[in-house]
């Protein structure tokens, strides 16, 4: 067996296109979708994820602005520019991006982002709602995931999924929205005992721990759907996944590649999560 590669790539340039069409329409009648982005620092991977995102959002016909202030900046000063956007109609989305300087509490500024514009899907009544089923934005890596597998046609409904990792931001929520998709989830961590029994038995296997090559193709169960959301960097400069994809790609039966697998999917999640931000706002109106 070789695996299918989902191609995250593919995938968002299929997805980019349809929500050009949906930013048109908005256009059409009167309103541009927006979205800041405010950086705190230089970091440079920082950075360089905020080019993904602007580079996402001008594809589609998005507004972008970047806000980058010094690693010197106050948590009021950063709580207060975000109290700006939040009144601010031009905008319809609010990120910012993570991590920040230890001097700021990042649970206090992801609560100050209004819910309305928390196009990154952190804020606790985000959550909330994910967690109960409602209509909200969405976290955009586990999103982008969901996406992912529907993509290939595969059923999620009474499936084993493992989740490796428990993240706020990836692994707790993926695993919420597959639960939601009616499959039965089970959460690994570092501190599993004898993890690959778990593996072993997964149908949908998310790998979000952020261990280089963590993850062994005698890990995986024949014939199974797996995730590779991490991105580490190995001594040569080389980017891998969590996943020994080389080995995986023997067993699994769908397979994500490391790079251009989740990651550009996440960024097209946010993209899409500012889009139907800019369209409840045009309902309201």
């Amino acid at each position: 067996m070789t695996a299918t590669i989902i191609d995250g790539k593919e995938l968002s340039k299929t997805k980019r296109s349809e929500l050009a069409k949906e930013v048109e329409q908005i256009k059409a009648k009167g309103l541009l979708p927006k979205l800041v982005v405010i950086l705190v620092g230089d970091n440079p991977a920082s950075l360089s994820y905020i080019r993904g995102k602007q580079k996402a959002s001008e594809e589609i016909g998005v507004g972008f602005k970047l806000e980058n202030f010094p690693e010197s900046f106050t948590e009021k000063e950063l709580l207060d520019v975000i109290e700006h956007y939040n009144n601010n109609d031009e905008y319809h989305g609010i990120l910012v991006q993570l991590p920040l300087p230890a001097h700021i509490n990042e649970t206090a500024v992801v609560e100050k982002i209004s819910p309305l514009k928390d196009v990154d899907g952190f804020h606790p009544i985000n959550i909330g709602r994910m967690m109960t089923g409602q209509e909200t934005f969405l976290p955009c890596t586990p999103a982008g995931i969901v996406e992912m597998i529907k993509s290939v046609g595969v059923e999620m409904t009474g499936k084993n999924v493992v989740v490796v990792g428990r993240s706020n931001i990836v692994g707790k929520p993926v695993g919420q929205l597959l639960l939601n998709e009616h499959a039965t989830v089970t959460y690994c961590h570092s501190k599993t005992k004898d993890l690959s029994a778990f593996t072993k038995e997964a149908d949908i296997l998310v790998a979000a721990v952020g261990r280089a090559n963590f993850i062994k193709g005698e890990d995986i169960k024949p014939g199974a759907v797996v995730i590779d959301v991490g991105v580490n960097r190995l001594e040569t400069g080389k980017l891998c996944g969590d996943v020994v994809f080389d080995e995986a790609k023997e067993v699994a039966s769908y397979l994500t590649p490391v790079p251009g697998g989740v990651g550009p999917m996440t960024i097209t999640m946010l993209a899409h999560n500012t889009v139907q931000s800019a369209k409840q706002f045009l309902s309201t109106k």
